[in-house]
């Protein structure tokens, strides 16, 4: 799945606009439609979007013993 879909799904579940989610970020809804379509997310960019829809941002490599490799440094 894409991100730009991704985004709409949470925005749906979230009881939240695209519009919203972008200005609760600081970003105007022209920008923010542009990242959307370009897909240029960073990972600072997603953790903010999960802050502002009150959700959580988990990104990983799951090797096949099960150990985590969590993108951006988390644990």
């Amino acid at each position: 799945m894409r991100i730009d879909d991704e985004l709409r799904i949470l925005a749906v579940k979230t009881d939240m606009t695209i519009t919203e989610m972008g200005r609760r970020m600081d970003k105007s809804p022209q920008a923010f439609s542009q990242k959307i379509k370009r897909g240029t997310f960073t990972l600072d960019d997603l953790q903010e979007i999960a802050m502002v829809t009150g959700s959580t941002f988990e990104c990983a490599f799951v090797l096949p013993n099960g150990d985590r490799i969590e993108i951006g440094g988390r644990k």
